[in-house]
């Protein structure tokens, strides 16, 4: 499906929950958990613009955050969305923060958000993800023929997920290639630099870290914390920078717990151990990566 700007799938029904991806990702990014989340709500997931099948904006991609926010908020309001809930993956946990701040939405679920890194970690971050982005420039059949192969698709996504080995040789693709051909990534990637995280949320949001994240490490989740007291944090075991392949379930779950009135609808078997208090502050604990 596609707005006049932005193309999305959306499966599912009850009340609507957004999806936002990372820089260089898509909106397939969510598929380990779209069927799950799509029995509890009407889930649109993104394809940000530049990104994915989504075109460049008129004029270029968004120069700073709330430029990006403001976009999105738009594309909301084109799909007549009166503060649905959102989730967000690093880039998009970001966005989905700031929309949470904005009172745009009516619950922010963050995995692993873009915001709470110092300079040298944002540095880190952005040549991390630029040198992978520069691995995936060999020809597509090329490409098709090493994904078959586990041992060359955990080299090339064991930054990414902490379980790559989860990745399909069609999805790994599909990813690269969704990297390689993300128009807007280095204008994201350059407006970046200037962002961190200053807010104060008005809906209920939540905080999750993958323990073995290797782009945005896990001990920003401490700041992440401090930054938002009131916030649920959940800690994410042996999940990576991009979880929902990692632990669908685990996800999934958290997501949903995150979503209030959706809870009464969620099978037994996705809900969080010991959630029934939604605004309690139940953590999955491990240990952390390094």
């Amino acid at each position: 499906m596609t707005t006049p700007s932005v193309v999305y799938e959306r499966r599912g029904a009850g009340e609507p929950l957004v999806l936002l991806h990372g820089i260089g990702h898509h909106w397939q990014a969510w598929l380990p958990v779209l069927d799950r989340l799509a029995e509890a709500h009407d889930v649109i997931a993104v394809d940000l613009p530049g990104f994915g099948a989504s075109p460049m904006p008129t004029g270029g991609p968004p120069r700073d955050m709330a430029r990006a926010v403001e976009g999105v908020a738009t594309f909301l309001g084109d799909l007549g969305l009166d503060r649905p809930h959102v989730a967000g993956n690093s880039l998009g946990g970001a966005m989905a923060l700031e929309l949470a701040c904005a009172g745009r939405v009516a619950s922010a679920t963050a995995l692993s958000p873009a915001g709470f890194w110092t300079r040298r970690e944002l540095r880190w971050a952005i040549g991390a993800l630029t040198a992978h982005r520069l691995g995936t420039r060999v020809p597509e059949p090329v490409m098709r023929a090493m994904f078959r192969h586990g041992a060359f698709r955990s080299l090339c996504f064991g930054m990414i997920c902490a379980r790559p080995g989860r990745l399909t040789p069609e999805v790994a693709l599909s990813d690269a290639l969704a990297l390689r051909d993300g128009r807007a990534f280095r204008a994201v990637a350059r407006a970046g630099r200037a962002y961190a995280f200053h807010g104060a949320p008005t809906v209920p949001v939540t905080v999750a870290w993958g323990t073995r994240d290797r782009i945005l490490p896990y001990r920003q989740a401490t700041r992440a914390r401090a930054a938002l007291p009131g916030a649920r944090h959940v800690d994410l075991p042996g999940c990576g920078h991009v979880p929902m392949s990692d632990d669908p379930d685990l996800v999934a779950s958290v997501i949903l717990a995150t979503t209030g009135p959706a809870m009464s609808r969620i099978p037994d078997g996705l809900r969080p151990p010991g959630e029934g208090d939604q605004n309690g502050s139940h953590q999955h604990r491990g240990e952390p990566d390094g």
